[in-house]
């Protein structure tokens, strides 16, 4: 068991968001007592059936039994037991339980207009594995290769590994997708996640998305909400310090998982090998990833967002720290690193105003080359502020 860096509240109702498969119900059941703890499973199908026919049964067990808490796991499946929750919440009848909320879509929560509870309930995420909390288990090469969902810990082969996960693409098109109705084509965003995460980490061309998938433009933006939406990717934004355009121009997207992404991308019987193409594309997305993990779980408030120009100069990752300096960051898969990896981040420093500058890599030694902070990549993200 692995120990989680989700900071769960102890005395306050809360939603716990996360991709299947990220552990959300073993988070759970390590951290709420079982004692007076009225647990749901809504993925077993009687028990959904009996509160879907009835949402206000839960009103009457809980100031019947009067628990301590009530787990409500994937409460996605019933929005409107939400509305129970918020009676329950705000009754004066009896003691009203705290309430612990799992889904793996805020989508159609929020799209579907379910009560939210109105900050009555706070909002946690969860992911997988960050490097912290898989300490000593942690192996570049298996993470890079198979990512680092729990399960991924639990299986001995690279045959089950790679089984796995091919699945998993499955069991998500029909448990959260299909059966959840957010799509109408199955076949066409089926084609799209795997045009997506063929196309992971590169800047988006929604035309090119549609016109790959057979769907219009505003179906290949529904597509990728859908994927952010659910936890399973997330935008990064071009750099501007302006909103407006940041806005304006086109976002890169990553898949939440490097394990999830080769599988979808049909690249996972292909070793991902040091000193490949392929080998620093899965880095760079591990690194961004891991500091997308550690903002959420460390509650930094920092914004990401990457920078381009024209002639195709790029900084891999611009960082907007509260009351801290802005930090532009290069990532490099290399185990050596000197002033040529950050020559173009080093010409374009002076127009960012003030801020610091960093190269992380997998370089063990630390030094200063001509105003630029090199790391290996777990000591440059705690420099950047990433830790407890």
């Amino acid at each position: 068991m692995f120990k989680r860096y989700c900071n769960l509240p102890k005395n306050h109702s809360f939603f716990l968001f996360g991709a299947r498969g990220t552990g959300k119900t073993s988070l759970l059941r390590t951290s709420i007592p079982s004692e007076k703890t009225l647990w749901l499973d809504l993925l077993n199908q009687n028990t959904e059936d009996r509160y879907r026919s009835d949402p206000e049964l839960l009103y009457s067990e809980c100031k019947t039994t009067q628990p301590e808490w009530v787990v409500i796991d994937e409460i996605q499946k019933i929005p409107r037991l939400l509305d129970a929750v918020h009676r329950i919440i705000e009754n004066t009848e009896f003691l009203a339980p705290h309430f612990a909320l799992t889904g793996s879509s805020a989508r159609k929560l929020r799209h579907g207009g379910a009560n939210l509870l109105a900050g009555r309930a706070f909002i946690r995420n969860l992911f997988p594995l960050t490097y912290i909390e898989l300490g000593d288990k942690f192996d570049l090469s298996n993470v890079l290769n198979y990512g680092s969902l729990p399960k991924v810990f639990a299986l001995n082969t690279v045959s089950d590994k790679e089984d796995f996960l091919a699945s998993y693409g499955l069991t998500y098109l029909k448990e959260e997708v299909w059966a959840e109705h957010l799509i109408q084509e199955l076949d066409s965003f089926r084609k799209f996640l795997e045009v997506a995460a063929q196309s992971n980490g590169k800047i988006v061309n929604f035309a090119l998305v549609a016109r790959d998938c057979l769907v219009h433009e505003k179906t290949a933006k529904k597509y990728y909400q859908i994927l952010e939406d659910t936890l399973l990717g997330f935008f990064l934004e071009p750099y501007h310090r302006s909103v407006r355009k940041r806005q304006s121009k086109s976002p890169k997207f990553y898949l939440f998982d490097t394990g999830v992404q080769r599988a979808l991308s049909r690249s996972l019987r292909q070793f991902v090998t040091p000193g490949t193409y392929a080998y620093g594309f899965a880095f760079e997305h591990l690194v961004i990833s891991e500091a997308m993990r550690l903002n959420e779980y460390f509650k930094l408030d920092y914004r990401f967002s990457f920078f381009q120009t024209k002639d195709g100069g790029e900084i891999d990752l611009v960082i907007e720290r509260p009351g801290k300096p802005l930090a532009l960051v290069e990532i490099k898969s290399s185990v050596r690193t000197d002033e040529h990896d950050t020559a173009y981040l080093r010409s374009v420093k002076n127009d960012f105003g003030i801020c610091e500058c960093y190269c992380l890599s997998l370089d063990p030694h630390q030094r200063d080359i001509f105003g630029v902070q090199h790391f290996h990549w777990q000591s440059g993200l705690k420099a950047l502020g990433f830790s407890e």
